[in-house]
Formats: structure tokens, sequence, C-alpha cells
């Protein structure tokens, strides 16, 4: 019996920390908040049950791990989860004969700031608890953050950065294509915290809530008092309710009828203990604080009939499937579409036309289905995609089954595709941004990568857009003259073939002497026979140009360009001649990790972007980091190099 219930774990550990992953890392859901919920409780319940905690399971984690390219920093104070609950009951014993606070549990990203001398010094994301991510520049443009305050002591305190409906509203209203609006708050808020680029995060109006002091300040007897002084220094703190057990379920009820009138998102409550001695007498376990708990809403399930399902193809190439039902009231609003996110999704419904289906709104905001009741699974799965009549693809990554547009140039993802197009390692065109690509593509200046080498058409309508003018035009006309003269591999690497790098597109280049005519016929034989090339970077290769809309597309592009043959003088004392390197991590000695790579190519090496057998050397400065790179190196013997020893073997 123990031993089913092992299994069990192990499958529950593991579709629960994928789970985790795309919605933390990607920001994009493989199942619903329900169906996690229920299998987190399951795998809490068989913890509980056998006495056993598996590696990586997710009750022990507290929050994403750290792989962005964000300066990682690590907190002075550890940051847990929450227990919860969804019974008042519990809430209620959880106070006993204490005072606590009701405050609303905002679902955006929890950030941590320090001031010191009056001034905001550091932000950081919560991360994985221990270490976060480093977003000063970016704090310092949210909209109700104080930049100085009057405490000169050293002050940290910990709140939830959030972007409101009308913002995000307003936000989805300028993209439009409707496949291509953020689909939540939290996903824009995260994405926009965690930006590179501040001056994008500007744009985004990301707001901060203050609900805790970590340091700092008086040393006040209640949690309600700390509250009180960070608004009074200037910080919009969040909205409470001062609770006992006699009216904790009154304040909840006022919460949960408030809800439909706030500006923010919300996926629950926090209850904590007023009283801060008390608090911190408490400690903690290994996930949790014992001082507060998170109470989730109960959800308002309602039966309805499917009447449709629409397949939509989002910019980044996924056909979503969307489920049309029979309108139904919950939580005062009608409701008669819910996302299914994905096939995997889809085939564990067992939806069918006409089924009764269970619908309710996860955090009583997304609308989403609970439950088949017939399951009668007769959804056929489209065969081309409704935007280019491109064939389908079904894709399966791990556990979750996807379906996706073949045709990188689907109209459908052609902003995606003109932005990749114009970077610096593509075709290298500036003044050409996300925004006013989309302003072209909404006036049909645009209908392939063709028709840029042809905008000077449209010269007196660009120069009275907004945003632009004379100056910018001529700018950008000179740097799209300019990207004419273009090396054949990065020509490669605009097309945004998947998984196809400008390091791939060297090394096909290279074997077929850089001739595209050879490349637009090549078979995935003869790709997976070039060292560094993969079964699964061949068939995406070859299936490109088997599009006969894309070899047209390239048939004619070619004949706006100038192929620059580049021929790299290799030393013959070079001792990486011919060695095959992976780069991971950060580095240190060089500006980024594609400076690096081009220091190996101009010595002979060659950078592939995953580790095999093929591998000469990893370069990782952490060689003790657990990242799936590091531990494939390991199991093959592959030698891991720092940058210092990178640079002792070059020497």
């Amino acid at each position: 019996m123990k031993e089913n219930k092992m299994d069990r774990m192990k499958e529950l550990v593991e579709q629960l920390s994928q789970a985790a992953y795309a919605y933390e890392q990607e920001d994009r859901e493989v199942m619903t908040n329900r169906e996690y919920d229920a299998l987190y409780d399951e795998l809490k319940q068989l913890e509980e049950e056998t006495g056993t905690i598996l590696s990586g399971s997710v009750t022990q984690k507290v929050g994403y791990e750290i792989t962005s390219s964000l300066p990682k920093v690590t907190h002075s104070k550890r940051m847990l989860s929450l227990d919860k609950t969804k019974e008042v009951s519990k809430l209620k014993a959880f106070l006993g004969n204490e005072e606590g606070l009701l405050s609303w549990k905002l679902d955006g990203l929890t950030i941590v700031c320090t001031y010191e001398g009056g001034k905001l010094v550091s932000a950081v994301t919560r991360g994985n608890g221990t270490v976060g991510e480093e977003i000063t520049n970016n704090a310092r443009t949210f909209k109700n953050l104080p930049l100085t305050i009057d405490e000169k002591e050293r002050l940290i305190l910990r709140g939830e950065a959030i972007i409101t409906y009308a913002d995000f509203a307003k936000i989805n209203e300028g993209i439009s294509e409707a496949d291509g609006k953020y689909k939540n708050p939290r996903n824009l808020c995260s994405g926009s915290v965690r930006q590179l680029n501040p001056q994008i995060t500007a744009k985004r109006n990301v707001r901060l809530y203050a609900f805790t002091l970590v340091e700092g300040g008086p040393d006040f007897e209640t949690k309600e008092e700390q509250l009180n002084w960070l608004n009074r220094k200037g910080f919009q703190t969040v909205e409470y309710r001062k609770v006992t057990a006699s009216n904790v379920e009154e304040a909840v009820e006022y919460f949960s009828k408030a809800i439909d009138k706030q500006e923010f998102a919300s996926d629950g409550l926090v209850l904590t203990y007023n009283n801060r001695r008390y608090s911190a007498s408490l400690g903690e376990t290994a996930k949790f604080p014992k001082d507060s708990i998170a109470f989730k809403w109960k959800d308002e399930i309602v039966e309805t009939k499917l009447v449709n399902i629409e397949w939509n193809t989002s910019r980044t190439g996924l056909i979503n499937p969307v489920a049309i039902f029979e309108p139904v009231d919950i939580e005062g609003t009608t409701v008669e579409r819910a996302s299914v996110h994905n096939l995997s999704i889809l085939e564990e419904l067992k939806l069918g036309i006409g089924d009764r289906i269970t619908v309710y709104k996860a955090n009583m905001i997304i609308p989403q289905i609970a439950e088949n009741l017939t399951k009668s699974n007769h959804i056929e799965i489209p065969e081309i995609c409704p935007v280019c009549g491109a064939p389908t693809e079904i894709k399966q990554d791990k556990q979750t089954k996807t379906l996706v547009c073949s045709n990188s140039n689907c109209k459908a993802q052609r902003l995606r595709a003109f932005a990749h197009f114009t970077t610096r390692d593509a075709m290298n065109i500036e003044g050409l941004s996300e925004a006013t690509i989309e302003k072209f593509l909404e006036r049909d200046y645009l209908e392939d990568f063709t028709s840029l080498y042809h905008l000077a058409q449209y010269e007196a309508e660009i120069i009275e857009m907004e945003g632009l003018g004379k100056k910018s035009f001529t700018k950008l006309m000179n740097s799209i003259e300019k990207s004419r003269d273009v090396a054949i591999a990065n020509f490669i690497y605009a097309l945004g073939i998947s998984q196809v790098g400008l390091g791939t597109a060297k090394l096909i280049c290279k074997h077929f002497n850089n001739d595209l005519e050879a490349m637009m016929e090549a078979a995935e034989e003869e790709l997976t026979a070039i060292d560094g090339v993969g079964p699964v970077i061949a068939e995406e290769f070859a299936k490109y140009f088997s599009l006969e809309a894309n070899k047209s597309m390239v048939n004619h592009l070619k004949n706006e360009l100038s192929f620059k043959v580049e021929t790299n003088v290799v030393l013959s004392d070079s001792k990486i001649a011919n060695k095959t390197f992976v780069v991971t991590g950060d580095v240190t000695h060089f500006k980024n990790r594609k400076e690096l790579q081009a220091k190996i190519e101009s010595l002979g090496g060659k950078v592939t972007g995953s580790v095999s057998k093929n591998t000469d050397y990893l370069i990782n400065n952490d060689s003790e980091s657990s990242s799936s790179k590091n531990k494939k190196a390991k199991e093959l013997g592959i030698p891991i190099l720092t940058e210092e020893a990178f640079l002792s073997l070059i020497e």
C-alpha cells in the first residue's frame, strides 16, 4: 500500500513542479488553479500519511528558481510561503483568544525594498525565498513607491507589486491582435517588474502595496501600528480589518463582497496576529511562518452547456483552445468563455460539444472549467492553423501537450517575427520598436520581411504618425538600407526558424559554404550530419523551407540583400580549433555570453546550445550548480570550465 502511495507522490511531485515552473517562470498555465490546489492538497496528505517528503516537492518550496539574467541577491531574512485554508472555522481556530489583522492577499509579485539614509537603495524579488532578483532600477519607476522618505535609519519592508485592472485593460487595448493580449494582470506585472529595460516597466504603471515592515522603524507593539506608520511615511499599504474569532467571519464576508469593486486582483486573504511580540515568539516551520495563514476563496461552481471550442493562434505560435458555453452568472458577472490552456487539459477534461460542464472563477476572477459531467470526448484537433492555413503540429513537452502552427511567418506571429528579424544579431535594424512595428502592421504597411525594404512608399504617412516624424523616419530608412549588407548566417538566424540560434546558423552556413539554395533544399539527413546540429534542429530547419510560402518569401527577400561572406581565419596553433563548447550561466570577464561565443568562434571553436557526447567543454562559472547542463556534463565526463580556466586554456 505504501509503495502505491510513494508512486503517486512521485507522480504528483513531477506534475506540480512542472506546473509551478510554467506559471512562475514562464507566465503560462499548464493546469487550472483548482487542479493545482487539489493536487497540492493530495500530495501534502500523502506526505503526512507516509511520513516521507520527496526531493523537489513543491510543499517544501517557497518560490521560483532564478533563471533570468537579473543580478541575484540573498535575502537577509528568508521569505516563506503561507499555510492555507478555505475554511473560516480554521481562521477562528488560528486566532483563538488573540487579535489579528485580516487583509487582501494581492495577486502580484512580492518585492523587498531597502531604504538607507532615507533613500531607496535596493529592491529585490522574492525569488526562491532565499535568493531573489535585483530590480532596483525598475522599482524606481513604480507609480506609488517613495524614492526618499524622512526616516534616516535603515528600513526594510515587503510589499506586493501589482498592475490595476484599469491599467491592464489600457495596455491590452493598445494591442490590436486579440491573441497577443496579456491573459491577466499578474502575468503582466511579473514580466514588467522583471524587465531588463526600466523604460518598459515605467510604461506599465506598476504599483506597490506594503504589507509588512521587516527591519527598522519604532518598536511598535502591534502590526497595525506598523502599517499606520508606513502610511505616514508615504507608502500605500494593503487594506485590512482588525479581527477576533468572534467577528472574523463577518470580515471575510466584507472582503468577499468588496472584491468586485477593487482595482486589483486578489487570490484570497491573509490573517496575521496583531501582537508583534506574540508573533515573534511562535517561530516558523521549514516552509511556513506560524504567525500567519492564507485564506483562499471557495469557488462558486455553476453548471452550463459547452457549445463550441475556438482555436486561437497566439503570437508565439501556440494554438490555444477556448471553451464557449451557454452564459452563466458567477460572482455577479456574466461568463460565457474560458481558456482550456492546452491539449493536455482538453484531453483530461474529455470535452465534446453539448457536454454538461461546471465552471467557476479562479480566485473569483478568471473563468475556468471545473469538471466535465458527460465527457463525450469528441473535439476535433485542427489540422491547419486558423490564421494562415499552415499544417499544425502537436508537441509534447514532458507531460504537457500543445498545438502549434508550423509556420513562423504566420500572420498571427508577425509582430514577434518582425521584432526578432530586426534585432542586433539578426538584421540589426535600429529605430524599429515593437510599438512601431505594431503600428505598421495595423496599417498594412508590412506583409512579410520583404516589405520592410519598401517602407519608403509610406513616407508621408509615417512622418505624421505619433512618436515618429521626419528625423526618426530618416534614421529608420538609413538603418534599413544598411541592413541590406548582411552576413548570411545572421540572415538565416533572422528568419526565426524554431530552434535555430545564431551559433547553429553559422554551423549550417559553414557546412553549405554559404550557399543559400543548398540550405533551402537540404534534407534532414544531411543537416543531422553536421556536428552540432541535432535531429530536432534539422527537422525544424527542413520543415521551414518545405513551406512554399516561406520559400517564396526568402526568394523575394534575397533580391533585396547582399550577403557578406565571412571568412574566419583560424590560428593553426589555436588550442580550441574544432572544439565544441556550451556556455551557460552569468559571465564576468566578457560583456555577455555572445561576446564569449564570438571569442570561441574567432579561435576556430564551435558553440552549441545543449550538452551532448560531442561537447568538449561546458563553460559555467558555477561548477557546483544543479542545472541540467551541469548534470549532463558530469554524467558524460565533460570538463566544466570557469571563465578563468577558459582564458588560461586559450592563452
